[in-house]
């Protein structure tokens, strides 16, 4: 994991206790869970099918996600990592890669500290079939 300097050691715990609560949000497809940790006007960015930048609301993905089938419910054996955090102020940057049947999903998560909390503002995603 690499960690760039400008950090201060109780946001880097608080960072990863975002990451571990977005592990486990992912595995138990838990949209409350996840809603816990993403600021109300975020939103989920990736390239769709048709190779355009598709920018959804994170109120609109968490419907989707409530309809997605969990990788726990499937009995699918649990692999995330956080690959690296960098964090500068108030801004954070998470680099993580999680395993959701049939893909390994990599997220870039852009984190702001709102009145105190660290916050999932941006989430960038891409995937790759296993």
């Amino acid at each position: 994991m690499s960690i760039l300097r400008g950090y201060m050691d109780t946001d880097i715990r608080a960072l990863l206790a975002m990451a571990q609560t977005y592990f486990e949000a992912a595995y138990e497809m838990d949209a409350d869970k996840f809603a816990s940790i993403f600021h109300h006007s975020s939103s989920v960015t990736k390239v769709g099918e048709d190779g355009d930048v598709n920018v959804t609301p994170v109120e609109m993905w968490l419907v989707m996600v409530r309809k997605m089938e969990a990788p726990k419910q499937l009995g699918s054996e649990r692999h995330d990592e956080v690959l690296s955090i960098d964090v500068v102020r108030e801004l954070a940057l998470l680099k993580v890669r999680l395993r959701i049947p049939p893909r390994h999903v990599t997220d870039m998560l852009s984190c702001l500290r709102v009145d105190g909390a660290w916050k999932i503002v941006q989430k960038v995603m891409t995937a790759e079939t296993l």
